[in-house]
């Protein structure tokens, strides 16, 4: 499952991810390529790997990995989504 807020209305929204399941939320594209969690807590210190484009881009604007517990490691850049 991955968070996303949209910092312009406030709301949030959870998506459920299957390895290689894209989703769109506004104009963009989220497709999560790899996922990896401890068995001991899977929620808190999960690691998804996920590209980032806008709809209709070939290439990610974001290609990273995102942790969970540690979310500002790899923080997303964009003015409206975070």
């Amino acid at each position: 499952m991955i968070r996303t807020l949209d910092k312009v209305s406030g709301r949030t929204a959870d998506l459920e991810f299957g390895l290689l399941q894209r989703h769109s939320i506004g104009k963009l594209q989220i497709e999560l390529t790899e996922c990896r969690y401890p068995a001991d807590n899977p929620s808190g210190d999960a690691f998804a790997q996920l590209d980032i484009r806008e709809a209709g881009a070939t290439e990610p604007f974001f290609r990273g990995w995102m942790i969970a517990s540690s979310p500002a490691i790899s923080a997303l850049d964009h003015p409206r989504y975070d």
